[in-house]
């Protein structure tokens, strides 16, 4: 399999190791400086957590999550190729048990709630879609985050960032090539908002 469609899993128990996904159209991991960078925001935060991988594609932020200490990760994913590539990628690693790999469309899927909120939500949509608003939206709508969650957004660099929900602030910023991404907590921070180059 060529390097393109693989991931390396930077840091934690699993630090080194690279898992196949599909070459399916559109699919697009997190590059590894913001990958790296966002997990260093989160330090601290991960153990024993419980996550929301929302557009999980490669997997390769839930599976960050879980080598760094996190205790259970819902997967989600609309491709039925990607699916089956998460379902095997966690079982090579032993995670079958603690995680859940859903397969559907999350908009729509946030119509609903949860059985339990989420203490940490990855969300990287397919960038054209502009769909974060929306999802930001239906996760604070309908129940999806426990008070204090943080909340990983990844957009287009060049494109402007909108509205937050009410009570949500941003913790820090960075970007990396074309990407941008936020951490932002579901509750009160600090009055200064970080800025970091993750090039």
């Amino acid at each position: 399999m060529a390097s393109s469609n693989s991931i390396r899993i930077i840091g934690g128990r699993f630090r080194g190791r690279r898992l196949r996904f599909p070459a399916v159209k559109g699919l697009r991991p997190t590059p590894d400086r913001l990958r790296e960078t966002l997990f260093n925001w989160l330090q601290g935060e991960l153990a024993g957590a419980h996550c929301l991988d929302l557009f999980a594609g490669s997997g390769a932020l839930g599976l960050e999550a879980f080598s760094r200490g996190a205790a259970f990760v819902r997967f989600v994913e609309a491709s039925g190729p990607v699916v089956r590539q998460l379902k095997q990628n966690l079982a090579l690693l032993g995670l079958s048990g603690q995680s859940e790999v859903v397969k559907a469309d999350a908009l729509r899927m946030l119509t609903n709630e949860p059985e339990q909120p989420f203490d940490i939500a990855f969300l990287d949509p397919p960038y054209a879609l502009n769909l974060l608003p929306a999802l930001c939206e239906r996760l604070e709508a309908h129940g999806w985050l426990v008070p204090g969650a943080w909340i990983y957004l990844e957009q287009e660099s060049h494109r402007p960032w909108f509205e937050l929900p009410a009570g949500w602030e941003v913790h820090r910023e960075a970007r990396a090539g074309q990407a941008a991404c936020r951490l932002v907590r579901r509750g009160t921070m600090p009055d200064a908002t970080a800025t970091d180059d993750a090039q």
